[in-house]
């Protein structure tokens, strides 16, 4: 039974500091919203309603031994610490990509709390329905942080043709003219495919990596939400790119 019990606690212990760390500073104490209550996500360059009132700050950052450290599960962190400290806004004013010092994405921000956040959700939403006007082609973004195996390349596919080569430490946007049900997929000693609905005026933004393979890693191909995707792209410096 001891034996259990002290087994419990080592599992315990090693999933605590295999997640990510996270702070909290809080000036303004408020009641704690509800686990479903939404939370609006904002950018650094997105406008704060004037009557939203700045609870305090949080920051989601590398404990060490942190595994499972991307953007959407360090994002999920910082939404929860928000709700528990009252906010229904997150501002991101900080976002660090993985580098050769930590595997993860960190990131800070600052917690508010406003009136009504579902028409400043409303609103966000509308922004990330990301048309473009009167186009007759699609909009692909593509790209790679560096990371593990960084010497490995692919080809992607879209059907039958190549669209890009994605290199380590990569991004590209990429016209698209072919629309309806598609398969993007790449291929090393294993391939790896998603199904993507295109249509014309639209963007799409694709995260791509490397997993860990018997003898070559495979490649990941990740379709991310377009708001999701956009903040990912667009504060990504990529040191290989590919121009329209």
């Amino acid at each position: 039974m001891r034996s259990l019990f002290f087994y419990s606690l080592l599992c315990l212990f090693i999933l605590n500091a295999c997640a990510p760390k996270i702070s909290t500073q809080i000036s303004s104490t408020q009641a704690p919203l509800q686990y479903d209550e939404e939370v609006v996500v904002l950018s650094a360059d997105d406008h704060v309603p004037v009557d939203a009132e700045f609870i305090g700050k949080v920051k989601i950052s590398d404990s060490g031994l942190t595994l499972n450290c991307g953007y959407e599960v360090v994002l999920e962190k910082a939404v929860e610490a928000t709700r528990k400290a009252g906010g229904n806004v997150l501002q991101i004013t900080e976002h660090k990509l993985p580098n050769m010092g930590s595997s993860c994405h960190r990131i800070a921000g600052n917690i508010y709390r406003v009136q009504d956040a579902g028409v400043l959700a409303q609103r966000q939403a509308e922004l990330e329905e990301s048309l473009i006007e009167g186009a007759d082609y699609a909009l692909l973004h593509v790209y790679r942080y560096s990371g593990a195996g960084s010497a490995i390349g692919y080809d992607l596919y879209l059907g039958d043709s190549v669209i890009c080569r994605v290199k380590n430490n990569f991004k590209a946007s990429i016209k698209i003219y072919k629309d309806g049900m598609n398969t993007l997929w790449a291929k090393t000693e294993a391939k790896k495919e998603v199904p993507v609905d295109i249509e014309m005026g639209k963007e799409y933004f694709l995260r791509c990596s490397v997993t860990m393979g018997a003898f070559v890693g495979h490649p990941k191909l990740e379709l991310v939400p377009v708001g999701v995707g956009r903040k990912e792209f667009e504060s990504f410096n990529a040191k290989n790119t590919q121009a329209l």
